[in-house]
């Protein structure tokens, strides 16, 4: 274990024999830091958090915090994060509350850039990335894969599907289904995702049902009962349009069109 003789480090935290602590930073008593983690200075771990392996957290960062919420009595409730992700300067994620699950979670190999707000009880899966000064309200899930621009707001409740883009300066007050790339203010749909599934190896045929897909949902001039019967059977065939299916039906603020 490097801990620098500046940091604070009360007592009942449980540290992993080799994380690295940087000076001025302080961590708080119901803390847990997993294996190959670096936090560098000032650096605030707060609250009943658990923090995974070989992440890195940045300077002045605020992580675990009370919440937002006026609701908030101080029930012990939690912030949870995975391993390998990147935290970077002066993000702030705060930990849940009661009226939802109690706790926030942030999955695997994510990179929040600096100035990220995550609010309580919100679910951020794994490999997403954050832009600087994105904010997420509260209750907010964000799928696998899923970019969020700088700048983008996010408005408390809503579903970031797997895998879509929101455009840098977004102000996002519906949905976004799985694949969606949109963008404006509010957000608006603006096609696919095409660039990052090439990236991450889907095939011609799955990329020819997503466009498909698409076209039935924003193309068609259907309501979304409409488009999701016709969905049904090429979700059936394809696993990737059945993750922009189950998108859909997961939606219960409306989606962005």
């Amino acid at each position: 274990m490097s801990i620098h003789p500046q940091a604070i480090i009360e007592e009942g935290a449980k540290i992993a024999a080799d994380v690295k602590i940087g000076p001025w930073t302080y961590i708080g008593p119901d803390v847990e830091i997993g294996e190959g983690t670096v936090v560098h200075s000032h650096v605030v771990i707060n609250g009943h958090t658990t923090i995974g392996r070989d992440n890195e957290i940045f300077q002045f960062s605020s992580v675990g915090e009370a919440n937002q919420d006026k609701k908030y009595k101080g029930e012990p409730t939690r912030l949870e994060i995975g391993d390998h992700n990147i935290i970077r300067e002066s993000c702030t994620i705060h930990r849940g509350t009661v009226q939802d699950e109690g706790v926030t979670r942030i999955g695997n190999h994510n990179l929040l850039m600096a100035y990220v707000h995550v609010a309580h009880d919100c679910n951020v899966g794994d490999n997403t990335i954050l832009a600087n000064m994105a904010t997420l309200a509260g209750h907010v899930h964000v799928g696998n894969w899923a970019i969020l621009g700088g700048g983008t707001m996010v408005h408390q409740f809503c579903k970031i599907g797997q895998h879509s883009m929101c455009a840098g300066g977004s102000i996002v007050l519906k949905d976004v289904p799985a694949y969606v790339m949109s963008g404006g203010q509010s957000a608006t749909a603006h096609g696919l995702n095409y660039e990052g599934l090439k990236r991450r190896g889907f095939s011609k045929d799955a990329m020819q049902a997503l466009r498909r897909a698409y076209k039935i949902l924003y193309r068609q001039n259907l309501t979304l009962e409409q488009a999701l019967e016709q969905l049904a059977e090429t979700a059936g065939e394809f696993p990737e349009v059945q993750i922009f299916v189950d998108s859909l039906k997961a939606s219960t603020r409306g989606i962005v069109r």
